[in-house]
């Protein structure tokens, strides 16, 4: 299972220079990974062409060329890790928007209600764009979406992972959400 302390011990020795370090982190933080990815893939169409081990991988890969982060440990490894995904899965979207071509569209079935795959893609989409307009206003607050949203962490990990308080993780978990709806529902406002 997970070893916090060696995974934490690792990340650093690759902030220091240990370009071993990064290859030794991927086998401790493997499942934990798959985990994440798998929540991730849960949200998208029947349909969806990645499979979790290809998200995960897809996502390492471009996690272990990262030269400008910093890693602060285990925690926040996982919250980057989840960002990665998230903008995989979104340029996955935005390739299978831009490749539409008339035709049904295949329904899938989520929470006992149709909506068609396309349909799925563009939520996606425009909850991404939604998220970086949250970003430009409140940076904080966009990133505790992507470790409770995104990266399924609980309010702890992620309070852990971007060095707050539980206190002030909840309060900006329940604006973000709020916001977001707004901005990907105007209509149920107006």
């Amino acid at each position: 299972m997970e070893q916090n302390g060696s995974a934490t011990e690792l990340l650093l020795r690759a902030n220091a220079g240990d370009d071993g370090a990064m290859v030794k982190v991927f086998p401790l933080i493997y499942e934990e990974l798959r985990r994440v990815a798998h929540r991730h893939l849960q949200r998208e169409d029947s349909g969806h062409t990645l499979a979790t081990t290809e998200l995960v991988h897809e996502a390492y890969l471009r996690l272990v060329d990262q030269t400008r982060i910093r890693w602060n440990g285990r925690a926040h490894f996982m919250a980057v890790a989840a960002t990665a995904m998230r903008r995989i899965l979104v340029d996955h979207a935005r390739a299978r928007r831009s490749q539409k071509r008339g035709g049904a569209l295949p329904r899938v079935q989520l929470d006992a209600v149709d909506i068609p795959t396309e349909e799925r893609a563009e939520l996606l989409i425009a909850l991404d764009e939604a998220l970086e307009r949250l970003r430009r206003l409140d940076p904080r607050q966009a990133r505790v979406v992507e470790c409770r949203f995104f990266g399924g962490m609980t309010e702890e990990e992620t309070a852990e992972a971007l060095g707050m308080s539980v206190r002030t993780t909840k309060r900006d978990w329940a604006k973000a959400k709020s916001w977001l709806y707004r901005e990907v529902y105007p209509d149920a406002f107006a």
